[in-house]
């Protein structure tokens, strides 16, 4: 919404939901928005992607990698099989299909003359997350990989950033926050409450629309003071 707002054509990503995706097109102020079908988490799904939007758009000028995925395996509770399958999961989603996608879209900036790219991270790259241990190493990799890239890129025009929110009031953790772990949650922060999902869209969008040209490289943290680091 918010880059539809600041003008932007905006291509909808989705794995399988075709109508939601439809409906939140449909919702975005202006005209020229579309939607792209991939799953991610396949070895060529982020090719795929990449070469669709393409197809549809012709010139990628912004990409916000946000797919994501959050899968507990306590390391006391479960097998050795259990593990390796939710590093593996984890990574091939959260790492591996952001790496591709960078690869894929920043390519085509570079031939363009120039793009931004904004991979949405976590506080768990810093804080730890002790029941998802593959989730923080997997954020950690794309802090690292971001910063990698803006150096290797912004000799051709290319901006890299990463935004690292802290808990999010999105469905995935809709339940949790209403459970007994929510008010604990909630505390974490001074400010009392976690994020809305229009406060990282606004930092977000505060990024793609080039508003700053010496910025790239950096983690801009939206926990809340949840986690401070310096």
């Amino acid at each position: 919404m918010r880059l539809a707002e600041g003008g932007m054509r905006v291509l909808v990503h989705y794995r399988r939901d075709a109508d939601v995706a439809e409906a939140v097109r449909a919702s975005l102020p202006g005209k020229g928005h579309a939607t792209v079908q991939a799953d991610l988490a396949r070895p060529l799904g982020a090719e795929r992607l990449a070469h669709d939007a393409l197809a549809v758009r012709g010139r990628v000028d912004v990409l916000v990698n946000n797919a994501g995925l959050y899968d507990e395996h306590p390391f006391t509770t479960i097998d050795l099989a259990a593990w390796q399958a939710a590093w593996r999961r984890t990574l091939a989603l959260n790492l591996f299909a952001a790496a591709d996608l960078c690869f894929c879209i920043g390519r085509h900036m570079v031939e363009c003359g120039g793009g931004r790219i904004i991979n949405v991270s976590s506080r768990g790259a810093f804080r730890g997350e002790p029941t998802a241990p593959a989730y923080g190493a997997s954020k950690a990799g794309l802090n690292s990989l971001s910063q990698s890239l803006a150096q290797a890129l912004a000799p051709h025009g290319v901006y890299v950033y990463v935004v690292a929110p802290g808990f999010v009031e999105t469905e995935m953790v809709t339940e949790m926050l209403a459970g007994r772990a929510g008010d604990e949650i909630r505390r974490q922060s001074p400010l009392g409450r976690v994020a809305k999902p229009d406060e990282v869209a606004h930092t977000i969008a505060f990024l793609a629309l080039g508003t700053t040209q010496f910025l790239t490289g950096a983690i801009v943290d939206i926990n809340g003071a949840s986690y401070l680091r310096s």
